[in-house]
């Protein structure tokens, strides 16, 4: 008797990826739209050699792999593209402006630590490109322990 479920033939696991990295874009909407309302603010980490982010190369020698940004009290100019699939926003680094360019698919981790509220996503790569080993994300501030929603929960095990 075999208890292995069988394969889907159906993506769910990338419907619900999708879905989740959704719901990062729409508070990244709002926060454009409408600032940050009381004291909510965003850890946002994401893959710095993902194809198509574009950060500072001063940024990218010192975070090759990862980097974890915050929104919070000082930041300008954030604007998310659905259309391009990619937000871009400036922020200080050491007292040094620069402006990010990040697509979607880089996204790592998404969050909201006032609202205890987090999510963790796979980088989305081409089927060309080989997928570089996850590195450990660099936070420039330690965040609060927010709860934090993996994919790796609802997916099958594999033997």
């Amino acid at each position: 008797m075999n208890d292995t479920p069988p394969k889907s033939l159906l993506p769910y696991e990338s419907w619900a990826a999708r879905a989740l990295r959704a719901v990062a874009v729409d508070a990244l909407e709002h926060a454009a739209r409408e600032g940050l309302p009381g004291e909510h603010h965003f850890y946002i980490s994401f893959r710095t050699d993902h194809p198509g982010t574009s950060i500072p190369g001063h940024l990218k020698a010192r975070y090759p792999h990862e980097i974890t940004i915050v929104l919070q009290h000082r930041f300008w100019d954030l604007v998310v593209d659905r259309a391009a699939q990619r937000f871009s926003v400036g922020l200080s680094f050491g007292g040094v402006a620069s402006m990010l360019s990040v697509p979607f698919a880089a996204l790592t981790a998404f969050q909201d630590p006032h609202a205890q509220f987090g999510l963790r996503f796979e980088p989305q790569l081409d089927a060309a490109e080989p997928e570089a080993p996850a590195e450990p994300a660099v936070q420039e501030t330690a965040p609060a322990q927010p709860q934090v929603v993996s994919l790796d929960a609802f997916r099958r095990k594999r033997d």
